[in-house]
């Protein structure tokens, strides 16, 4: 379809989170439309009215807000819900019964069930067996009149030519008894009327893709190029799942995973340029195409996505860590007592320390309040009588610092391990310890000038009395 502007969808069902499956085929879907600049459209599929909530449409379009994937059509906008379309839906199954394309059908479920029992017991798929074809019934549910020889060739960009035999489909029902259409008839008429060019879905769609072949050619409508993306798997091979830890884009967030780093990952995941693992933005609009999917299915592997994460962490500046940090601060229940350039420098000191923003926050735990505790091990070594005075005498030091930066703290030190004839590390050591309960941290002068003066001396002088209690 060279000659018609690329018009793509993403198509959610709100019954629940977004998967990441479902987030990598939005994400094909946009890089798709913004490499041909084209136009990327939301709709949402809420025809299960048991299980689609408006709680779980807003937790969708908050997940791809969250991914950066902007929809150039849909929500808010009317329309984009095919429970508003069902008009639409209904002047187009009147029109293939007035072209003779479709039919009624009175069975009832008591004959469909009898039938499928007889099939089961002959150990065949069950198909229907078109006995309403040509009764000329005026009501009932609705069927599409499938061709009874020959086949229908879908031409996947991805995988290849798939034949169907017309012998192996049966008389789908596009509109219920009750007049609901069906999944599969609501999604060709929304292709149509949306004017879709390329149809890019999850591989679990393609047994439905020969149906819906024939629903838009009785309709007589211009069939869509397909692509169908593999399933992700687990590590052990199965479709991804809650049972693999987590499987939605809103777990991932709430994990500590970054935005720019779950992109990143899922077109990764089946797709790739060379040997290149990181991707810009940009990078992805230009390069990606959906031809150059693979069509094997893709494994999720978390510690990848974590060492990738880490990879963006370790390379964003210290404000945007912060902003990022911000609710996860939070959510451990620590009140944030630095200002915003404070605060920007302590997450410095620690995105090279950390896979996600939870284990950030963990481990610059001790920024945001004091040691509850002291390791045990460390106190015995370095508190008693000896640390105690020394941390009286670094507290005496570091009182009277006019300029409280790391440098001038950093010389202090150096002047009183002389003084006292000790190493630096040993006196490096001992306020790690006060400041933070262990003895290993970010970079210590950058550490106590973020702290400020006040909570630095503060903490010394709570551990000098824990110290004297040692000795």
């Amino acid at each position: 379809m060279p000659d018609i502007p690329v018009r793509v969808r993403f198509a959610p069902s709100p019954t629940g989170h977004l998967h990441v499956g479902g987030g990598r085929t939005a994400l094909f879907n946009w890089l798709f439309a913004r490499h041909h600049g084209g136009t990327f459209i939301l709709r949402i599929e809420d025809t299960d009215k048991s299980r689609s909530t408006d709680e779980n449409i807003d937790v969708i379009v908050d997940a791809l807000s969250w991914l950066g994937l902007d929809w150039d059509e849909g929500p808010p906008t009317p329309g984009y819900r095919q429970t508003e379309r069902f008009e639409i839906y209904r002047a187009h199954a009147e029109r293939l019964v007035r072209a003779g394309r479709a039919y009624y059908c009175d069975c009832s479920p008591e004959t469909l069930d009898a039938e499928r029992k007889a099939a089961e017991a002959r150990k065949e798929t069950f198909r229907y067996s078109g006995r309403c074809r040509d009764r000329g019934l005026e009501a009932g549910a609705l069927r599409l009149r499938i061709p009874q020889d020959g086949a229908t060739v879908v031409d996947d960009l991805i995988n290849g030519p798939v034949t169907f035999e017309h012998r192996q489909l049966d008389d789908w029902i596009l509109v219920r008894t009750d007049g609901t259409p069906t999944y599969n008839f609501c999604v060709v008429v929304d292709d149509v009327t949306m004017r879709i060019s390329h149809v890019i879905r999850g591989t679990d769609h393609l047994s439905n893709t020969p149906k819906q072949i024939l629903c838009y050619e009785a309709l007589d409508y211009a069939v869509p190029a397909f692509a169908h993306v593999s399933l992700i798997l687990g590590q052990d091979k199965k479709r991804l799942s809650k049972r693999h830890g987590a499987a939605s884009v809103q777990a991932f967030r709430e994990a500590g995973i970054i935005p720019e780093a779950l992109v990143n990952y899922l077109a990764r995941l089946g797709w790739s340029h060379g040997d290149q693992e990181t991707f810009t933005r940009d990078e992805l609009v230009r390069l990606f195409d959906v031809k150059d999917v693979a069509s094997s299915a893709a494994v999720f592997d978390i510690a990848k996505l974590e060492w990738l994460n880490q990879e963006y962490l370790k390379a964003m500046d210290g404000a945007r860590l912060a902003e990022l940090a911000r609710p996860f601060i939070a959510r451990a229940g620590l009140g944030v007592t630095l200002d915003d350039r404070r605060l920007a420098a302590a997450m410095e000191t620690l995105r090279e320390r950390a896979k996600t923003l939870v284990e950030l926050v963990e481990v610059g735990r001790f920024y945001f309040e004091r040691p509850p505790d002291y390791d045990p091990k460390a106190a015995a070594k370095f508190f008693g009588a000896a640390g105690a005075q020394r941390l009286a005498r670094l507290a005496e030091r570091l009182r009277a610092l006019d300029d409280f930066t790391a440098p001038a703290i950093e010389a202090v030190y150096r002047d009183l391990t002389t003084a006292l004839g000790l190493k630096l590390v040993d006196l490096a050591q001992l306020t790690r310890l006060a400041v933070t309960g262990r003895t290993a941290s970010p970079p210590l002068f950058e550490v106590l000038a973020i702290l400020g003066r006040d909570e630095t001396l503060a903490r010394l002088e709570a551990a000098r009395a824990a110290a004297e209690r040692v000795a």
